[in-house]
C-alpha cells in the first residue's frame, strides 16, 4: 500500500492521522507520518502486512468500538 493510497484512505474515513494512529495502535503522530511520507523519504516506514488488512478492512466499512465520533 502506498503513502498516497494511505492518505486517501484517512481522508476518505474522515480522521486526523492521530486518530488513524490510534486505530491501528501506534500512539505517536511522528510514526503514523513516516507511514504516509514518501517512499524516497528517509523517513518512509513500509507498512506491516496487518496494518493494511486494518485499512481495507476500514474502507470496506468495518468501525471498531473504539472508532473516533465524529
Amino acid at each position: 500500500m502506498t503513502p498516497t493510497e494511505i492518505n486517501q484512505i484517512r481522508r476518505k474515513l474522515g480522521l486526523t492521522v492521530k486518530q488513524l494512529g490510534k486505530l491501528l495502535d501506534i500512539n505517536d503522530e511522528s510514526t503514523m507520518r513516516q507511514y504516509m511520507a514518501s517512499p524516497t523519504a528517509n523517513r518512509y516506514r513500509t507498512p506491516a502486512a496487518r496494518m493494511v488488512r486494518l485499512l481495507r478492512a476500514y474502507e470496506a466499512g468495518y468501525r471498531p468500538d473504539d472508532w473516533p465520533q465524529q
